[in-house]
């Protein structure tokens, strides 16, 4: 029984060694075939440029942007490069989040996914927060230097008295 049960899990973690020595990494930055969304935040009323590469050199698709109203539309292949190019105007009725928008590979029938952002704010006007936050505790060049120094020098008197204590404890005189 237990000589069936250890070649059974050999068997079992030699054939995972060999699916995953098998499978072609992705690294970061390495396009996929996946579909790019440009911009990929936009505001109602926008228009949206897709592309893909992988319905191959020359392939067309069909694109669905129905997840944010905007339903189906073209893509069309490059001339220049080997991706496949459509667009599509966000409804102005379109609500902000994060939507989903597919493209399908005519002659491969292969499906890619991106994501589309719909924000009530154009990207010229966003105000990102700058400078500190004031949360009450300091920092060690905080607003108050004397308070600062004056914490410093109660850390510097309490290690000292704690040392010495040790010290006198270890000689044997007592506290």
């Amino acid at each position: 029984m237990r000589r069936t049960a250890r070649l059974l899990t050999g068997t079992a973690l030699t054939a995972a060694a060999v699916g995953l020595s098998t499978a072609a990494p992705v690294y970061a930055g390495q396009d996929a075939g996946g579909l790019t969304v440009y911009p990929s935040s936009v505001v109602p009323g926008e228009q949206a440029v897709v592309t893909t590469t992988a319905c191959g050199e020359g392939g067309s698709a069909a694109g669905d942007a129905g997840a944010v109203g905007a339903g189906a539309f073209p893509l069309a292949p490059d001339a220049d490069d080997g991706e496949t190019t459509g667009h599509f105007e966000v409804p102005p009725s379109a609500q902000p989040g994060t939507y989903e928008i597919v493209a399908t590979c005519g002659a491969a029938g292969r499906k890619v996914t991106g994501d589309l952002v719909v924000t009530l704010t154009p990207a010229a006007e966003r105000v990102y927060p700058r400078g500190s936050v004031k949360t009450g505790v300091g920092g060690a060049l905080g607003p108050d230097p004397v308070q600062t120094a004056a914490g410093v020098a109660a850390l510097a008197v309490a290690a000292a008295g704690g040392t010495w204590l040790l010290h006198r404890r270890a000689r044997g005189d007592g506290i």
